[in-house]
Formats: C-alpha cells, sequence, structure tokens
C-alpha cells in the first residue's frame, strides 16, 4: 500500500533516511521512513498555503459583521459560556479582549496574520500565528464553529510543520534577491504532506461514520434533506420532489465518492485520480449540503495529492 520509489545508482535518498544506510531498504521500518521522511518537493505546499489562506480569510469575514454581538462586552456568548463548551485545557486568547476596542484590535491581528500566511511573509511565523489565533477564535465561541473552521485549524498545524515559504512567497523573492539559492526537497515538506493526506482520510472516514448512523443515508433521501435545508446553495429539492432515483442517486453517490476518497489515496495506482476528482466533487458536495466553504476545505486537502509528480 505504501510503495517504494526508486533512486539513481541505488542511492539512499538524502536527509533523514541517510540514518539507515547498510540496512534492508525493504523492511518495514524502511517503509515507514520513506513514507514520512523521505525528502519532497516544497512547492505543493506553497499551493496549499496560498488556498488556506484564502479560505482563512472568507471564514473571518464571516465572523466580522457580528463579532461584537457574539463576543463583545454585552455580547451573546459570555466568556464563560465559552468555557463551559470548550476542552478541558482549551483557552483563548479572546478572553483577554474585555472591550470592544480590544475584541476589534485582537481580530485585526488575526487578519494580518492570514494575510502574511496567504501572501507568504514571516510564513513559518505566520502560520503558527494563524493556527493560534484561529484555534483562540474558536475557543472563543466553540459552539459556533462549523465543519470548515474545525478543517482549517488542521490545515494550518499540517502547514506549520513544513515549509510552506519556499516557493510562490515574498519570502522566496527576498531570499533570491539576496542571492540565496531556491531550496531543494525537504523532510519537513514531506512530513506536513503525509499529515495532511492523513487527515484528508480520516476526516472523510469520520464523515462517512457519521453519516451511515442514520436511515437518510441508507434509505437514499439523505440528498433530498440535504437540499431541503434553509441554508443550502443549491435547491435541487424539486428535483428531487419529481425523480426518486434521481434522489437515491446523488445519496449513494456522495457515500461512494467519501469511501473512494478516504480509502484511494492510500494507493499509488488510484490516489492521483482520487484526489483530482476530489478538486470538483469536493466543492459540489459542499454546495449540495449548504457548507461550500466545508467543501472547498476539503478539496484543498486533495490538492498536493493531485499533482503528477507523486511518489
Amino acid at each position: 500500500m505504501i510503495e517504494s520509489p526508486s533512486h539513481p545508482g541505488g542511492t539512499s535518498p538524502p536527509g533523514a533516511l541517510t540514518a539507515g544506510a547498510g540496512r534492508d531498504d525493504r523492511g518495514l521500518g524502511a517503509a515507514w521512513l520513506r513514507f514520512w521522511f523521505e525528502p519532497a518537493n516544497p512547492q505543493p505546499l506553497a499551493l496549499v498555503r496560498i488556498l488556506t489562506g484564502i479560505l482563512g480569510l472568507l471564514l473571518l469575514w464571516s465572523y466580522a459583521s457580528d463579532l461584537q454581538a457574539w463576543f463583545g462586552p454585552d455580547g451573546m456568548v459570555p466568556e464563560q459560556v465559552a468555557a463551559a463548551w470548550r476542552p478541558r485545557w482549551g483557552m483563548s486568547l479572546y478572553d483577554l479582549a474585555t472591550t470592544s476596542a480590544a475584541l476589534q484590535g485582537i481580530f485585526s491581528v488575526t487578519v494580518a496574520a492570514f494575510v502574511a500566511l496567504l501572501l507568504g511573509l514571516g510564513t513559518r511565523l505566520a502560520t503558527v500565528a494563524a493556527a493560534i489565533l484561529w484555534a483562540s477564535l474558536l475557543h472563543r465561541g466553540p459552539m459556533l464553529a462549523g465543519p470548515a473552521d474545525d478543517c482549517l485549524a488542521v490545515l494550518l498545524w499540517c502547514l506549520a510543520v513544513g515549509p510552506s515559504g519556499h516557493n510562490l512567497s515574498i519570502d522566496r523573492w527576498l531570499a533570491a534577491r539576496a542571492g540565496r539559492p531556491p531550496p531543494g526537497s525537504s523532510s519537513w515538506a514531506r512530513v506536513s504532506l503525509r499529515l495532511l493526506q492523513v487527515h484528508a482520510s480520516a476526516i472523510t472516514l469520520a464523515a462517512i461514520l457519521a453519516q451511515l448512523k442514520g436511515d437518510a443515508w441508507w434509505n437514499g433521501t439523505a440528498a433530498w434533506w440535504l437540499a431541503a435545508r434553509a441554508a443550502a446553495v443549491v435547491d435541487a429539492a424539486g428535483l428531487y420532489a419529481r425523480s426518486e432515483y434521481l434522489m437515491n442517486l446523488v445519496t449513494h453517490a456522495i457515500v461512494a465518492f467519501e469511501i473512494l476518497f478516504a480509502v484511494g489515496l492510500w494507493f499509488a495506482a488510484t490516489r492521483q485520480t482520487v484526489a483530482r476528482t476530489a478538486l470538483v466533487a469536493w466543492p459540489v458536495i459542499g454546495m449540495l449540503a449548504g457548507e461550500p466553504l466545508w467543501g472547498f476545505a476539503m478539496a484543498i486537502f486533495a490538492v498536493p495529492l493531485a499533482r503528477v509528480d507523486r511518489s
């Protein structure tokens, strides 16, 4: 299931794998090292970083208009209420904002961190800052968080591990002006890419298990329930009402795709095709479910896996 890429001349790959030189490179331990640490091209992380920055700014925009109404001094979600919803060790920097001006100030810092992430300016620091500030915002109102919010948090921490600013960034432009050569492959890039792959599969598997607990996904009516939601972006309820077969087809097609995605990412023969299909399928599913930004977030996970130069 985990393929073993070849190397010219039979030499061992550089970086983290050199410690395994002289040992059988066909063993489980060597395969584990290759999977997690074989140096990889960091350019796919730059694409994920840019898309994650866009997603983050869109989600922040959705919070902006009601920020004071929810979290202000007289807001509908007092700090004590938010704390009761958090995990035991959950905390939030937004708890420090006891005035409207302070709340707006820390929110502006959060926006600035995502802009820096998008542009690749001080990328490593910007990514960590965006991850911490985003987690703080979610912990300030955990009952308001949706699936796209949670996916963004995962994307940010996966990016924080790898060198996502080595390409398509202001950091790279400044380095080029200073005469520094483009960075090569990186073991940390591999770790970050694998974390994205693992989480993409795990999130999808969790969604499948949650769906199959309900009868609607078994009897084929789930597509109608999704379309009938007030927040649904695409109004397909009328079409489903006229064609039970179409309703059943869409319902079971969603589940079939999710299973294919969760499993297909782990096989070299199917990974690229599944990932490329996901770039279209996830946004469509998000639209049907009334969660377009969640569909966008899930498609971001598939971006690095859809590239031609996969190992």
